[in-house]
């Protein structure tokens, strides 16, 4: 698949048909992830994948906002940042998580991001349990990792809609001298 059909086809998609992912799959995403680039090749994303039902459906309960769809999930993967060795671990957790979304489109799967880092468990208590807490209660980190998101990753049970047309132009701007 090009690249550009890659981008066009990346969508969020939050129902899975429950397949398993195999596990030779699962190795070139993570393979497409590691290849990240990172603030001077810090390297300091790292990769928790889980495909045990409990644990995943654990794991959507950690936010009771736009987590719940990860019950449904066979796979889930963890990125976080090794805070010691950059103090841009969130940059490089987004990027690696932006390619390992990419590499499912061209595995034939479907993924959706779920933020962790900064979130609040539960929405009307902001400054009560975070995400990443809950998951670090029963999910095993390097000491100095810090969970950033957890990107779904399944078999969409449906063909999501292309994103809607849209003038982005505005968005753009070209400095000229």
């Amino acid at each position: 698949m090009e690249f550009k059909q890659i981008v066009e086809k990346r969508r969020s998609v939050r129902k899975f048909d429950g397949r398993p992912v195999p596990r030779e799959v699962v190795d070139r995403l993570l393979a497409a992830a590691l290849s990240a680039p990172s603030s001077r090749n810090s390297r300091s994303s790292h990769f928790l994948v889980v495909d045990n039902r409990d644990a995943i459906l654990r794991m959507a309960g950690m936010r009771d906002y736009g987590a719940a769809f990860m019950k449904d999930a066979p796979l889930a993967v963890v990125v976080s940042g090794d805070a010691s060795k950059t103090d841009l671990w969130r940059e490089n957790c987004a990027i690696a998580a932006t390619l390992l979304q990419l590499a499912c489109v061209d595995e034939g799967l479907a993924s959706c991001w779920v933020h962790v880092d900064g979130r609040p468990r539960f929405k009307d208590a902001p400054d009560g349990e975070s995400a990443a807490d809950y998951l670090r209660a029963f999910l095993p980190f390097p000491e100095d990792c810090r969970p950033f998101c957890v990107v779904a990753i399944g078999y969409s049970d449906f063909q999501p809609a292309p994103l809607p047309a849209s003038d982005d132009r505005a968005r753009v701007e070209y400095y000229k001298e």
